[in-house]
């Protein structure tokens, strides 16, 4: 099993900033890629980016291009996301998480290629 633990959340204002860890411990040797979805209250869950943890290809959600930017420290089995440019509509949970196996790029912004999820991290953002 992997565990995933996230961080960083909080209260900023529009146009802020805020960096999200996710720190993976256990089986992380089995980890193929790491991503980051967010659940806005009345809202489906939705993807916002991933990594493929061993070739580094990134993904995105259209809407946090160039304001977001995900990335990994292999040494430390951890995941960040750098949040800029923050805006309101933002605000939501927060959640990592890891798939394993072999995973087309297709897959990487759906729910069921991930495996192991975080228990989430809270980001609002007030205007």
């Amino acid at each position: 099993q992997v565990q995933l633990v996230e961080s960083g959340g909080g209260l900023v204002q529009a146009g802020g900033s805020l960096r999200l860890s996710c720190a993976a411990s256990g089986r992380t040797f089995s980890i193929y890629a790491m991503g980051w979805f967010r659940q806005a209250p009345g809202k489906e869950r939705e993807f916002v980016a991933a990594i493929n943890w061993r070739g580094g290809t990134l993904y995105y959600l259209d809407s946090v291009k160039g304001r977001f930017t995900i990335s990994r420290d292999s040494a430390k089995n951890t995941m960040y996301l750098q949040m800029s440019s923050l805006k309101p509509e933002d605000t939501a949970v927060y959640y990592c998480a890891v798939a394993q196996g072999y995973y087309s790029s297709s897959y990487y912004s759906t729910g069921d290629m991930y495996n192991y999820w975080g228990q989430g991290t809270q980001v609002t953002v007030s205007s």
